[in-house]
């Protein structure tokens, strides 16, 4: 059955919120969903597969019990260099120190570092930058000297084991997918995932390998590219239109591309996205002062703005729900700032009709365009999408326009993935049958949580002949006495 719930409550721009030890309790995801959560991210960089599984399992209870569809997206976490284990923990690096990358897993001394990728020396040249901790301290390549490669810290600071390295320029011979993430591919699209991120997309080669997998197990999960390396930046329409969603993984990112530059690649990626129609993340220290305060900063509620007046779809939250001390908070903290961002992008022009609608036929694209116009010239209360694969809510959600619209679809991975679309509200438990009988439950439904009344009308848009494929029937519904 579909649920009763304020649906003006809860932001058009979609939340994500990443899963860890500080809100992974039935109590906790329950809670999270209810303050506006409306995709988890399961990080398969860190923890095992085996407490990946019950997180999993126990997302998907929660959200059947709450009665509110709710997505789940596995990240795989790709080839990421780190530091090995340092024999000073933590380490100072002071400005002009010298410091030696050596082969192996051990080193002698607190100067030198090792790291899990085997062929970094062979690959580095004379000149390359080598950024650690998030590029916060910076080395330069001075020399190589036997085996090792010495280095220059040119930006001074502290770097812990295991820390992530980041090589800007460097073009590596390590694949986009680890073995492990091949396993762990597998494994999420064996269970259900609705989404499967790759990590360091370089080519859009790399998307269609991951999409093979995810076939061969008929899985209907959406593929995403995450954007972090400079070599993804210059194949970017193609990474685009070969992967289903986007993200912008500005952490890494704003290391493998100079930080000031990182605003603009932000919104460049973006704006591809609304032209080829696919949906787009934006993710990283979006509020990332509250893992210890119940406020964020006045910049980074700006930057929630910000992300959404250029067209995203969803944000993503990272420490600050997986280990922050206030992840309910950190999400009812981003709904009020998407709420009180979009009320104010009503009267700004609208982004016009997608170059590509993938998947999309011409008439289904044709149909959604003028539902909305419809509904705009009626003043309707709400429009209405009955999908089978959810890419004709993909496309409303790429009009922005502000009546409410809600997705409904026999399949319930359809249902879970209308999650990430803008302004989609995926509707279980509706029935299909008859054209009759869906307007009847939506009419009930829309009076139940105040969108409708007595005069009001709702705009539906769904196949001439239930059941098959593409969307070719718009009809007008006025709610009578």
């Amino acid at each position: 059955m579909a649920t009763t719930e304020n649906t003006n409550k809860r932001a058009r721009t979609k939340i994500i919120s990443t899963l860890g030890p500080a809100s992974s309790s039935p109590e906790m995801i329950s809670q999270l969903i209810l303050e506006g959560v409306d995709v988890f991210r399961i990080n398969m960089a860190h923890g095992t597969r085996e407490e990946h599984q019950e997180v999993f399992e126990r997302v998907r209870e929660v959200s059947e019990s709450i009665g509110r569809p709710v997505a789940i997206l596995v990240d795989l976490a790709g080839p990421k260099i780190r530091l090995g284990e340092l024999i000073q923990d933590p380490k100072e690096c002071s400005l002009g120190e010298v410091i030696r990358f050596v082969t192996g897993t051990e080193s002698n001394s607190t100067s030198e570092f090792t790291t899990n990728y085997e062929p970094l020396i062979q690959e580095l040249s004379v000149g390359d930058n080598v950024m650690l901790a998030d590029g916060t301290v910076a080395l330069k390549v001075v020399e190589f000297d036997d085996d090792d490669a010495v280095c220059e810290v040119v930006e001074a600071g502290t770097v812990r084991s295991r820390q992530g390295v980041n090589l800007p320029g460097v073009s590596l011979s390590v694949p986009a997918m680890t073995q492990r993430d091949h396993e762990n591919a597998h494994w999420a699209s064996q269970v259900g995932a609705d989404f499967i991120s790759l990590s360091f997309v370089r080519t859009p080669l790399e998307i269609v390998e991951l999409k093979q997998i995810v076939r061969e197990y008929a899985s209907s999960a959406m593929v995403i590219a995450k954007i972090e390396k400079q070599e993804a930046l210059q194949r970017l329409d193609e990474i685009i239109l070969a992967a289903d969603g986007v993200m912008v993984a500005r952490g890494d990112l704003g290391v493998e591309i100079d930080v000031a530059e990182t605003p603009m690649a932000q919104k460049r990626i973006i704006r591809k996205c609304q032209q080829y129609s696919k949906p787009v993340i934006v993710a990283t220290q979006m509020l990332d002062s509250m893992h210890t305060s119940t406020r964020p900063t006045r910049a980074e509620a700006s930057d929630v703005a910000n992300a959404i007046l250029d067209g995203a779809d969803a944000c993503m939250l990272s420490g600050e729900t997986a280990i922050g001390d206030y992840p309910v908070e950190s999400v009812a903290m981003m709904n009020r700032i998407m709420l009180n961002t979009e009320s104010s992008l009503v009267d700004m022009p609208e982004y016009g009709s997608p170059k590509v609608a993938d998947g999309v036929q011409l008439v289904t694209s044709a149909v959604v365009y003028g539902a909305a116009r419809i509904a705009d010239r009626l003043e309707a209360k709400l429009v209405v999408i009955a999908t089978r694969t959810g890419n004709t809510a993909r496309i409303k959600a790429k009009q922005r326009d502000y009546i409410p619209t809600v997705g409904v679809s026999r399949n319930l991975s359809t249902l879970r993935q209308m999650c990430l679309f803008w302004g989609i509200i995926p509707l279980r438990g509706m029935p299909l049958d008859s054209g009759e009988q869906l307007r009847a439950a939506v009419e009930k439904w829309g009076r139940e949580n105040a969108l409708l009344s007595d005069g009001d009308y709702a705009v539906f848009v769904t196949s001439s002949t239930f059941g098959t494929l593409g969307h070719d029937e718009l009809f007008v519904h006025q709610i009578e006495d």
